[in-house]
């Protein structure tokens, strides 16, 4: 039985607020990828997400992409990106807050995933309300701010759950089903 199922209301469900961008590259750092359907899969099961939004930069020609995302049973939530000397930059932070407390009469725990000392007011926030069930954070280099909460028990390091959320190309597979 699912977290927030067995110890929460029954009436409310999770909610899960992804910054995509810390996620994705968190993960990239540790020199993995994530796959996001294992991931959303892993959230309904372990901690019983019924909703689960990610922020995310629109780049024109990712339509495949941001498909895909949905299909797997992510709600996106869209931010202009913005182009610097090759880089691009889409800070989804704002949104992400806006959307956790638009929301907070809807659900009945949160979780949200970053690594974002940006997030330590909210996440503050939910604890006071009752409303924090986790910060997944990508890796264990994640912001001093939200370290506080590792004594509570809040903190679970996405990169610990490397050979369960990891995608494996195609190769890869065919290889795992041969040996």
């Amino acid at each position: 039985i699912p977290i927030c199922y067995h110890l929460y209301m029954i009436s409310k469900s999770c909610y899960v607020f992804i910054d995509s961008q810390n996620l994705n590259l968190g993960i990239k750092s540790r020199g993995w990828n994530l796959d996001f359907r294992k991931f959303r899969i892993y959230l309904k099961n372990k901690y019983g997400v019924g909703r689960a939004y990610l922020f995310i930069g629109f780049i024109p020609g990712n339509e495949k992409l941001y498909s895909n995302l949905k299909r797997f049973g992510y709600i996106l939530i869209f931010k202009p990106v913005l182009e610097y000397k090759e880089k691009v930059k889409g800070n989804v932070d704002a949104e992400l807050v806006l959307h956790c407390i638009l929301e907070m009469r809807n659900y009945g725990k949160a979780i949200v995933v970053s690594g974002d000392g940006d997030f330590y007011c909210l996440v503050e926030y939910l604890e006071s309300k009752r409303k924090l069930l986790k910060i997944l954070v990508p890796t264990k280099q994640y912001s001093s701010l939200l370290r506080r909460f590792n004594k509570d028990n809040y903190i679970v390091r996405i990169d610990l759950l490397r050979e369960s959320l990891e995608k494996k190309d195609w190769h890869s597979r065919s290889v795992e089903t041969l040996g």
